[in-house]
């Protein structure tokens, strides 16, 4: 596999493109959406809610954490967790500078010879 090349592309760029990579899976968004919800979750909770292994939910779980996405405090022997609204907010407004500033395209934007 090749090396990328991130240095060619601004902070901004690779900041979406990383925030992009750790929501690209659906469990993770389930995981979002779901504690949005609520406020708050216990991880256990979320293995019963999505129907995933508590494994599974424990990788995506570290994903999200490792992006600053989601926080947790641990509470006995589980670990709390929720949205931090400070990366939530950042990367919200990333997403929503990134498609403001392009265009809205119209379906003949592209010509038939693109292909589909």
């Amino acid at each position: 596999m090749g090396v990328s090349k991130t240095e060619l592309f601004t902070e901004r760029q690779n900041e979406l493109a990383s925030i992009a990579k750790t929501l690209g899976h659906p469990a993770r968004i389930a995981i979002i959406e779901h504690l949005i919800s609520i406020n708050a979750c216990i991880c256990n909770d979320l293995v019963n809610e999505l129907g995933l292994a508590q494994a599974t939910i424990s990788q995506h779980l570290k994903e999200l954490k490792n992006a600053g996405i989601i926080k947790g405090s641990v509470e006995g022997t589980s670990i709390c967790y929720c949205i931090n609204p400070e990366a939530w907010n950042k990367y919200r407004g990333l997403f929503d500078a990134f498609f403001v500033h392009l265009p809205t395209l119209k379906i003949a934007a592209c010509s038939t010879n693109c292909g589909d």
